[in-house]
């Protein structure tokens, strides 16, 4: 993003006057730190989920997600 007309940009974003593109949001994504689907995130719940699924090592999330199936097959 230029740095001349980022201020701008974003205040048009914030606003809701004009929506940033995927790639644009990538690129807002990784300055910030968050991975993508983060703004994607309906509540704060899944949000601190998104953020904290991102930090996890590739082992580590498949684990996470053999727990969560292990979970959803408990409750059915």
């Amino acid at each position: 993003m230029d740095e001349s007309s980022a201020s701008s940009r974003m205040n048009q974003y914030e606003k809701g006057k004009h929506a940033p593109d995927v790639q644009t949001l990538k690129l807002i994504a990784d300055e910030l730190g968050v991975p993508l689907n983060y703004f994607f995130c309906e509540d704060d719940l899944s949000a601190k989920l998104a953020l904290a699924i991102s930090k996890l090592s590739e082992k580590h999330k498949n684990q996470l997600v053999d727990i969560i199936e292990k979970i959803q097959l408990d409750e059915n």
